[in-house]
């Protein structure tokens, strides 16, 4: 009987990378990376370290493979990368030769930490980013639990790549690349022995301090250009949709150069460097577009405390093939709609899914935070090794991320917030 692409997934067996192809691949990453004006930092050199490494990095865009691989000189790298992206056409061949190891993000997932440690067990070296997914608002955000025991059992050096101006290159609103210097910081973040010394929240602390990073704070003061094609406002509302002068939310429309609410006509112009003012005496805006999503996320942490908070909303469902690979910019396979709630207790789905009439839930202390597979149109999770994707019809997706991971950290899960402000 014909495997499913998930049993074949399960079944795989990741190794190092084959070192001609590997090199073919190096080539392709330079080419890709060309456009972006690449500028290494070196306090530390990877290529050097004569055992195998683990490399971590901020997630700053879709598309970090340009800022770690060429990091580490001739060291091969088996990348950790998110599960549903095996599904799609051509990257299941592109990861397969790279021996990349799949991951369902921010759930427990066996066979990825066995295949991590197999190949550092063989002398191979991994990258992952600990956040999980990349950057949504231009900030890094805390890294996820359970990454300091995870470094404490591979047990070797571990460096890290510090991008910047990577999110504003392949911002999570606008799917355009907008070419611009950029730079990454290489420096050592622990040694073996360290590890071994330090718990497991001693790792996570430094880690965060270390990969603390905001592309619009750090351009502030670089004053970079990144082309915009003259559109640097495209689809800014998915990003900025609450009012910072009335409060309204989902009321703002973008042009080509600027943000409007139309609830109470307050408006704001954004640059090609992402710098942000106001349009006219009346107008208002936080100074950094990083200012302005933190404004929405204090609205989301102080939503979820009040009594009786529920959040619901009409999505469609998507689910991942069995068989035949997506295509044409697709990330799942639309297969159901239904209404989607968040309380203090959970995520709640009640609808029909492939002719079925399906609930389910998932409690609130072990959903985190919700990945997204291409820009802010849409939000996935996994339910007991299951892809599940959103399609929301009010187009709040950062709007249901927010709530989910303050509801999350006001009670008392474990991807608590850092005290760090991310510049």
């Amino acid at each position: 009987m014909k495997k499913t692409i998930a049993e074949r997934l399960q079944a795989q067996r990741e190794r190092k990378p084959n070192s001609v192809l590997y090199a073919i691949l190096r080539l392709v990453v330079a080419i890709i990376g060309a456009p972006l004006k690449i500028k290494f930092i070196y306090k530390a050199r990877p290529a050097e370290d004569k055992g195998p490494i683990v490399l971590v990095a901020n997630h700053a865009s879709r598309i970090d493979y340009v800022y770690t691989a060429p990091a580490v000189g001739s060291k091969r790298l088996n990348y950790v990368v998110g599960y549903n992206e095996f599904f799609v056409f051509p990257t299941n061949i592109l990861l397969k030769v790279a021996q990349v190891i799949p991951k369902r993000n921010f759930t427990p997932d066996l066979h990825a930490v066995q295949s991590m440690i197999r190949i550092i067990r063989e002398g191979g070296n991994i990258c992952f980013m600990p956040e999980g997914m990349n950057s949504i608002t231009g900030m890094a955000q805390p890294v996820m639990w359970g990454t300091g025991k995870l470094l404490k059992k591979l047990g070797v050096n571990v460096y890290y790549t510090k991008i910047k101006g990577g999110y504003l290159s392949n911002t999570k609103h606008c799917q355009k690349q907008r070419p611009g210097r950029t730079e990454v910081v290489v420096d050592r973040m622990f040694t073996a022995e360290e590890l071994a010394q330090l718990n497991d929240t001693q790792i996570e602390d430094r880690m965060n301090q270390l990969l603390a990073h905001d592309d619009y704070m750090w351009n502030a003061q670089e004053k970079i250009r990144f082309d915009a094609k003259g559109k640097p406002a495209e689809s800014l509302e998915t990003l900025l949709y609450m009012c910072p002068k009335c409060g309204a939310m989902h009321k703002m429309v973008s042009d080509d150069t600027t943000i409007t609410c139309t609830a109470c006509g307050n408006k704001v112009e954004i640059d090609e460097c992402g710098a942000i003012r106001p349009v006219g005496p009346d107008s208002i805006c936080p100074p950094l577009v990083t200012d302005w999503t933190l404004l929405e996320r204090e609205r989301a942490a102080r939503d979820v405390r009040e009594p009786g908070f529920s959040y619901s909303g009409h999505v469609r469902i998507g689910q991942l093939p069995d068989y035949k690979y997506l295509s044409g910019g697709k990330t799942s396979e639309i297969c159901g709609d239904g209404d989607l709630t968040l309380n203090a207790e959970g995520l709640h789905f009640d609808g029909t899914v492939k002719g079925k009439h399906i609930t389910w839930d998932i409690p609130i202390a072990t959903l985190p935070s919700f990945g997204m597979c291409t820009d802010i149109s849409r939000f996935y999770t996994f339910l007991n090794g299951e892809f599940w994707e959103f399609y929301p019809d009010a187009g709040d997706t950062l709007r249901w991320d927010q709530l989910t991971e303050e509801m999350h950290r006001f009670q008392g899960g474990k991807w608590q917030n850092t005290n760090y402000r991310h510049g």
